[in-house]
């Protein structure tokens, strides 16, 4: 279990960045955020894994940029003015993560809060810490450290060395 998952079990408010891609609507914890910036070029990496956009240059740190649209197996989007890029900073590491559109930022209370849906093994939801219920709104939340660690890590390694 995740330091976030034990938080959600554990009955604790939290605060999340909510996001949007496609028609869905994420939360992500908010310690995790530490910057939200407008999208802009990106350096390509060669032979970088689908996901990887590339990286960027942020005062100095190479920061490599993933696309949570491709990660996600979403149709592609157009980038326009309301995509964004939320800088992370996860298992110590700076990542940006592309999004269609940052919303607002939210505490949920642990009553607010379903376990993830188990869909068998059609879908992945190892990632998904819960579903956050706010008024008519439903959020998928992420476990972001969970996302990008483990595998997608080695290759964010390989691609930003």
């Amino acid at each position: 279990m995740t330091e976030e998952q034990a938080a959600v079990a554990g009955g604790s408010d939290r605060e999340y960045l909510t996001f949007s891609l496609g028609q869905e609507e994420y939360g992500i914890d908010i310690l995790k955020v530490q910057e939200i910036r407008g999208y802009d070029t990106v350096t390509r990496i060669a032979n970088s894994p689908d996901f990887i956009k590339g990286v960027i240059n942020l005062r100095g740190i190479i920061v490599p940029i993933v696309d949570m649209r491709i990660k996600f197996h979403l149709d592609h989007a157009d980038y326009n003015e309301m995509t964004v890029v939320i800088i992370l900073n996860v298992a110590r590491r700076v990542i940006g993560m592309v999004v269609d559109g940052v919303s607002d930022v939210i505490t949920l209370k642990s009553e607010q809060i379903k376990p993830a849906p188990e869909f068998g093994a059609a879908i992945d939801t190892k990632y998904v810490t819960g579903v956050g219920t706010v008024d008519d709104r439903m959020l998928i939340l992420v476990d972001i450290e969970r996302l990008l660690s483990s595998s997608d890590m080695a290759l964010l390694e390989e691609a930003a060395a």
